[in-house]
């Protein structure tokens, strides 16, 4: 699937329309630039009509879909550069916060169906929402996108915001920041925890999980280090906001009472650290596997 733009230039009205008609029927997205009377018909025939707006008629703007204000071709290449940009962040930031939630889910039912201590306790689940849910989510929707993101086929205008591979990594990306938690759980076990101490370790794990959670957000064609993600000044600062909104509650006495924390020691911090960037590697170790295969 690929899209073409068609001109004005074509000699005859009814030879523009016949062309955009046998792209259209060959399974193409066309879009029409126009100015003039003889250009409405083509112009309200293809998915998009685009009139000019300096010199172009009334009777072309009224058949239009956009109206293109400077009549500057590059500006269309924008548009589309920026529709593609919004729609990528809008499934971006929607599949994180589903990946997250599901993690929450799945801990506190696994817990359950296994006889477990709860890992989260019911207000630990509200600050996670609040904290981990909300600053990181934004950042993700101010992405300014991958550099090479018009070098991308369209996408079928069908095609929901989460489609089969978006929910495959959804489950994929919830089960690891879930299996990270348990794992902090059995360490903090192993380490003779009492009940209010592994609490603090499960909740913490979980929730710096899931910052961490947002590298694994890239686009899956761009590099590992240098991405969209990492050069987003938005993400980094409600990162940093939220591992201060995580850290420093354990160590207030009324805010730890509310939530059912207690001050982290040093072996607890290195569970906690150690256990939630474990489910972030193996995303991403699994994600190369998987591109490597389909390549």
């Amino acid at each position: 699937r690929s899209t073409h733009c068609i001109s004005s230039a074509s000699s005859d009205v009814y030879k523009r329309q016949a062309l955009v008609r046998a792209y259209q029927a060959a399974g193409e997205i066309v879009a029409m630039t126009g100015d003039g009377v003889n250009d409405a018909p083509a112009l309200r025939q293809a998915d998009i009509g685009v009139a000019m707006g300096l010199r172009g008629t009334d009777v072309a703007r009224e058949a239009a879909a956009m109206i293109l204000l400077d009549d500057a071709f590059p500006t269309i290449i924008g548009a589309i550069r920026e529709g593609r940009i919004i729609f990528a962040n809008i499934r971006r930031f929607v599949a994180y916060l589903l990946s997250c939630n599901l993690s929450e889910v799945m801990v506190v039912g696994l817990a359950v169906l296994s006889a477990l201590p709860l890992p989260l306790l019911p207000l630990q689940i509200l600050y996670l929402n609040l904290v981990t849910d909300v600053f990181p989510a934004f950042a993700l929707a101010m992405g300014e996108g991958e550099a090479g993101i018009l070098k991308h086929p369209p996408r079928d205008p069908r095609e929901p915001i989460l489609g089969r591979w978006q929910w495959i990594t959804i489950i994929l990306h919830g089960g690891a920041l879930t299996a990270g938690t348990f794992g902090a759980l059995a360490a903090s076990s192993w380490l003779g925890l009492d009940a209010q101490a592994t609490v603090t370790v499960t909740f913490l794990t979980l929730a710096f999980a899931q910052l961490w959670h947002t590298f694994n957000m890239r686009d899956p064609q761009s590099p590992l280090i240098v991405n969209g993600i990492t050069r987003n000044g938005w993400l980094w600062s409600a990162l940093l906001l939220c591992a201060t909104l995580l850290a420093v509650p354990p160590y207030l006495p009324q805010a730890a009472h509310l939530l059912h924390l207690v001050p982290p020691t040093a072996d607890m911090w290195s569970v906690v650290l150690l256990f939630s960037f474990v489910p972030m590697i193996v995303t991403q170790a699994i994600s190369a596997v998987v591109r490597a295969w389909m390549a």
